[in-house]
């Protein structure tokens, strides 16, 4: 696995996420994501175009949003009656941990988050405490109230989860009110926070991301506020400074690894590393290990350069541990500017370094993959030297061969189920697909039988076509039992050269398809994309045939309407568009790749074929498709 992590984004449409972070099943706090994906830094990005003598725009991936459906024009119009949405005829209160309870007219002229969570779910633990923190900061003022709607499968999980919240909660014994406001509000994913205002109108269904980003300078949590932080947000970075970057109201210095406190200002005037991470993460630690590196010798060289670690660990007894074993400096545990500066930097995958110039101006908003490929050699990371760099990888890429990937040492073979060896060098020559993939990663298993169906079906016209399974799985027997399932080749389990070509790949999460031609190149690196886009008939990947599908494909949309409107959203019209990376149908909750139906406003998605549906019920009248 490459040491750069992706952030995974935890909005919360129904459907299975596509893509996972393979470290661990527990995703990090992703308040620092609204869906996108890192792709390195726009100067790297254009210095690879350039070496590569392309002149026109290539689009970054984006991730597949695994996101909600909104409230339609019900939320967003009329008001709320609080009492009417949170009582029942027994009963007219909520009740406190301490099981007091709290009348619900209380509630009355205040701002009301329901906070949907359960005690079960890994990203509603992590963001609980963010919430807490601004409830209490906020609720202080006396205009503030949350709601905590259970999705806990017991009594005791719930009471053991709500005993750690100061706020109210529905009974848990009253379902059926926490099931019809779940559906009234259209909540198919937690966690999820919809604030109401003191009239009772839905102000936001984005609570969690608001709090996420902006803690609690969001309150009151509606749009035009967050509209308000952008603009500062960008006002702030016309004016940035390495001050502005690092110094707070009651903070103007930086911590040593012995707590020796450093003036920010004896920092002006150098080139400034921000190194953004989690030491309790083991991609961060190894990312570490490099950096220091790299540290060490400009500093031995006499380069004018610093970093500073931004921690954004959750526990302080790893942040101890990471700073103790780094030579720099860092903000202190949970300094609000970390989060700050996660939102301000757009921070969508870990590790991340960020240059500052001397002037205190951003220099280079990303050089992680420069550092862990070029070390050193990345230095002073200037514009210039990325195009550099980007014709050196260049040079490298024209060079590689399938044995270079896959050979290593002794290590010059791959396995069959039942263990036998297969020399890489009976695959020279053949197109190999490279399947990074884990058994006990969901979008893995839901994306597997679909590579089977393909593989078989493009062997049947090409025997040439093989697949090498590069496991990511954390025991033996789990390797065995996922294996077992596939009809093609493997890496051993746990072989070092996983990792090597995690690397060279920068895979950020699983599942991943690499294609390598006959050649050695590297055909395709989101082969999983031009699976689920097009199947068997992608092969062999290359740019040429995957451009003629595309104009096949672009040919039988533009017969499609440009417009229509569908019974499974009323509330708008949907517009034929042309999707860049990989988005959810809300009919199917498959993955889409290209063309799709969408409500823009209200993040809703078709596959064309499942808006233009006429079999199972659905008819087409002109531009209109309503069920039978």
């Amino acid at each position: 696995m490459s040491n750069q992590q992706r952030c995974p984004n935890l909005s919360t449409k129904e459907a299975a996420p596509l893509f996972v972070e393979e470290e661990d099943l527990v995703p990090i706090d992703s308040k620092y994501l609204i869906g996108k994906v890192s792709q390195g830094s726009n100067l790297e990005k254009e210095a690879r175009k350039k070496a590569r003598g392309e002149s026109q725009r290539v689009p970054s991936a984006e991730s597949r949003s695994v996101k909600k459906k909104k409230q339609q024009m019900a939320n967003n119009g009329s008001p709320h009656d609080l009492f009417s949405l949170l009582s029942t005829n027994e009963r007219d209160f909520l009740v406190s941990n301490n099981n007091n309870q709290v009348k619900i007219s209380e509630l009355s002229g205040k701002t009301v988050g329901l906070y949907f969570s359960g005690s079960w779910c890994g990203p509603c633990r992590m963001f609980t405490p963010k919430l807490i923190q601004v409830y209490e900061e906020v609720s202080s003022k006396g205009n503030l109230e949350v709601v905590f709607i259970s999705s806990d499968r017991d009594e005791n999980s719930f009471t053991d989860y709500f005993s750690k919240m100061p706020w109210l909660s529905i009974p848990f014994s009253d379902s059926e009110t926490r099931a019809k406001i779940k559906e009234l509000f259209k909540v198919r994913g937690i966690p999820s926070l919809v604030f109401l205002d003191g009239t009772g109108a839905v102000s936001s269904d984005q609570g969690m991301r608001f709090i996420r980003e902006y803690g609690v300078d969001a309150y009151p949590f509606t749009l035009e506020k967050i509209n308000l932080l952008k603009q500062q947000e960008e006002e702030a970075k016309h004016n940035q400074s390495l001050s502005s970057l690092l110094v707070s109201r009651s903070r103007d210095y930086l911590l040593s690894k012995d707590g020796t406190k450093v003036l920010v200002s004896a920092l002006e005037g150098k080139m400034v590393g921000l190194y953004l991470s989690i030491h309790a993460r083991e991609s961060c630690q190894d990312y570490a290990v490099k950096l220091v590196e790299v540290y060490k010798k400009l500093n031995e060289k006499g380069e004018n350069f610093e970093i500073v670690w931004i921690s954004l660990d959750h526990e302080e007894d790893s942040f101890k541990q990471g700073l103790e074993s780094v030579p720099w400096l860092a903000l202190p545990f949970e300094d609000k500017l970390c989060d700050k500066l996660a939102q301000y930097f757009e921070l969508s995958s870990l590790p991340r370094v960020v240059i500052i110039g001397p002037d205190g101006k951003t220099l280079n908003n990303d050089v992680t993959n420069l550092i862990e490929e070029h070390g050193v050699e990345a230095y002073p990371f200037s514009p210039e030297k990325v195009v550099e760099l980007a014709l050196i990888e260049k040079e490298r890429l024209e060079t590689q061969t399938l044995e270079s990937i896959l050979v290593q040492g002794d290590a010059d073979f791959v396995i069959e189920k039942d263990g036998s060896k297969v020399p890489i060098s009976e695959l020279v020559g053949k197109n190999i697909l490279l399947y990074f993939s884990a058994h006990w990663c969901p979008p893995c298993r839901t994306f597997t039988p679909e590579l089977i169906k393909v593989y078989h079906e493009i062997k049947v016209t090409d025997n040439s076509f093989e697949i090498i399974f590069i496991s990511s799985d954390r025991s033996q027997s789990a390797f065995n039992e996922y294996f077992s399932t596939m009809p093609w080749l493997a890496l051993p389990f746990e072989d070092p050269r996983k990792k090597l070509l995690s690397k060279k790949f920068k895979l950020k999460g699983i599942p991943a398809a690499i294609v390598i031609g006959p050649s050695g190149q590297t055909i395709a690196t989101k082969a999983r994309d031009l699976i689920y886009a097009h199947g068997a008939a992608a092969f062999p990947f290359t740019k040429e045939h995957v451009k003629h599908l595309e104009e096949k494909l672009d040919e039988e949309a533009k017969k499609l309407p440009e417009k229509l409107k569908h019974d499974l959203h009323l509330a708008h019209e949907l517009i034929r568009i042309k999707h860049v990376g990989t988005y959810g149908c809300d009919a199917c909750r498959g993955p889409g790749q290209g063309w799709v139906f969408r409500c823009n406003e209200c993040d809703f998605d078709l596959h064309p074929k499942c808006a233009m549906k006429e079999n199972e019920g659905w008819i087409c009248d002109g531009d209109v498709c309503r069920k039978a």
